[in-house]
């Protein structure tokens, strides 16, 4: 049977997950939310406001340094209303690594920002009564499109199952400004944009996971390729087990 995206329907039953989640997991917490200006975070920030409250949403900023669109997150906090915290990383980055007596691979370098930014994130959501929730899509997943211990984690993941542009259609549903629901996604890393990174773009990677369609065989099998090696990302870490 064929997979039928009822937007209205599935932000409710996502809306009535996240309460269900706090009620069981944290009665009375907060959503900790890295706020970085994009769709992900806009969307999964304005399902926690309509689940819980906005008195209940705590958004973090964390440029590296000067970021260039950091009024767009800014604009979602504002939009939303919702209490929030700016917290440079910068130092704590160049600490790390002028630390480091080795020489970093240019992936480390891309790769400690993202896992300084969730330790953040961490520190604000124990002092504040906080969970963390994951801003991740089924797409960038699919595809191992995040970074290990840093942006692939949290406490919770409204849209871990939901593909770009099911996560586009809900924002629009919710009401967010147009241009955070279609602003270009950036790593935030490198400064390519997402697509020109992969290779492909994520309407072909959308319909490639709910349809089985895609039209050029070289990005298929690029994809098929990313999904297979970077599918220990979204596995517990192996364990041994001395009794089997």
């Amino acid at each position: 049977m064929s997979y039928i995206f009822n937007a209205e329907q599935v932000k409710d039953r996502c809306v009535q997950w996240i309460r269900e989640f706090f009620e069981q997991n944290g009665p009375g917490c907060n959503a900790v939310i890295g706020i970085s200006g994009g769709k992900d975070s806009s969307v999964v920030a304005a399902l926690c406001v309509e689940a819980l409250g906005r008195d209940r949403v705590i958004g973090v900023l964390m440029p590296n340094g000067e970021q260039a669109d950091i009024d767009m997150a800014k604009l979602l906090v504002g939009h939303l209303r919702i209490r929030h915290f700016i917290v440079n990383i910068k130092d704590a980055v160049d600490g790390v690594t002028q630390s480091i007596p080795c020489e970093l691979s240019r992936q480390s370098r891309e790769n400690l920002p993202p896992r300084i930014r969730m330790a953040t994130l961490y520190a604000v959501s124990q002092s504040n009564n906080g969970r963390v929730a994951n801003t991740c899509n089924l797409s960038e997943d699919w595809v191992g499109y995040s970074t290990r211990y840093g942006d692939s984690v949290g406490d919770f993941s409204p849209c871990s199952n939901l593909t770009v542009q099911e996560v586009k259609t809900i924002g629009r549903l919710l009401g967010l400004p147009d241009v955070l629901v279609d602003k270009v996604p950036i790593d935030g890393l490198c400064g390519q944009t997402d697509e020109d990174k992969l290779g492909f773009t994520y309407a072909e990677l959308d319909r490639y996971i709910r349809e089985g369609v895609i039209e050029d065989a070289k990005k298929k099998e690029r994809i098929d390729m990313l999904h297979r090696i970077n599918a220990f990302k979204l596995q517990l870490m192996p364990a041994f087990d001395p009794q089997i």
